[in-house]
């Protein structure tokens, strides 16, 4: 059976292995020395987790960091940049790819296609990296999938695609007006969060949230409380590792990548887009999407009412609510 597979990885890659373009090894060294050096300063324990990445190219992916490929993974190579060994297969994801799951044999893995698929830069697509790296330490987490199973949502399936096509009820106009009340309420709660008036703000930020969750059935409010507590924090923890970036020197080897943005620039944007998008966003149209913004603008306001709060997310699970009344 080996023979064969073997014989077959032959016939399409002939007698050489393919091999990962340097770039790509220097983005993904870049993301695993940012990471290194600062996600303990966010997210305690974040920095023992392996970062295994499936890069999927055109024909080819490339795994790297894994623990224990599977056998339908050969060796590419021993790679100086890297420091790993790398192994390879033929392409079986989309090379549009931006996500994390169990991909090869059980383990989280950060399945992404190259920055010109995914419409990315160099600097965005490397800390891009660091929001999936933020997903396998959410998945790695103590009880973790047992934790999803029980908020009694996925109706049987068994896949996870319920976390995308859960039937929220994203038309439906009483919601969407209360919605809308929420999020221009959140917006000025953080834009105004140095604001000596800022109290003012966040009470009426406070009374909106509450009523979209009177007017949300149990199981709806669930959903919207993971994708903020999984996605929108995700997103949030991408803008923490850039706030710690303004003193950082990438490496010669990123910096001469020609699309290379400084990383201090991304963190403006980045703020910019997410409190702007909360003035633009429309449930109906852009439907889950919703759910990053809200929760990265509310992490900001838990940094500022309680800087403590993120020693309970992983125990305190999927109601960031909660971590407002540990004041």
């Amino acid at each position: 059976m080996l023979s064969i597979l073997f014989s077959s990885f032959l016939n399409v890659y002939g007698s050489t292995p393919p091999l990962m373009r340097y770039q790509d090894k220097i983005r993904i060294r870049e993301a695993i020395h940012i990471s290194k050096q600062y996600s303990e300063q966010i997210w305690k324990n974040m920095q023992q987790l392996p970062f295994v990445v499936l890069l999927v190219t055109d024909s080819t992916e490339f795994l790297i960091h894994h623990p224990y490929p599977s056998s339908d993974f050969q060796l590419s190579e021993y790679d100086s940049i890297l420091k790993t060994r790398i192994y390879f297969r033929a392409r079986r994801f989309s090379n549009k790819l931006l996500a994390t799951f169990p991909a090869v044999n059980g383990v989280p893995c950060i399945v992404i296609g190259l920055p010109e698929k995914t419409n990315k830069s160099s600097s965005e697509w490397t800390i891009t990296l660091l929001h999936e790296h933020f997903h396998q330490y959410q998945f790695s987490s103590k009880g973790y999938y047992q934790d999803v199973e029980g908020l009694n949502l996925s109706r049987g399936d068994s896949t996870g695609s319920w976390q995308l096509n859960y039937p929220f009820p994203y038309k439906d106009e009483k919601i969407v007006l209360q919605f809308n009340r929420f999020r221009t309420a959140l917006q000025e709660a953080v834009l105004n969060r140095m604001n000596k008036r800022f109290d003012r703000y966040f009470k009426i930020y406070w009374k909106e949230r509450d009523k979209l969750k009177k007017i949300l059935k149990p199981a709806d409010y669930k959903y919207l409380s993971f994708q903020i507590w999984q996605e929108g924090i995700a997103r949030y923890t991408e803008y923490k590792f850039l706030t710690f970036l303004n003193d950082y020197t990438p490496s010669t080897e990123m910096k001469s990548l020609p699309d290379y943005t400084p990383f201090p620039d991304l963190r403006d944007t980045l703020f910019k887009n997410e409190t702007g998008f909360l003035n633009k966003m429309n449930l109906s149209a852009d439907k889950r999407v919703c759910f990053y913004s809200i929760g990265f603008t509310e992490a900001l306001l838990l940094d500022k009412e309680n800087e403590q709060w993120r020693q309970y997310y992983l125990t305190d699970k999927f109601f960031i609510e909660n971590y407002f009344r540990k004041l």
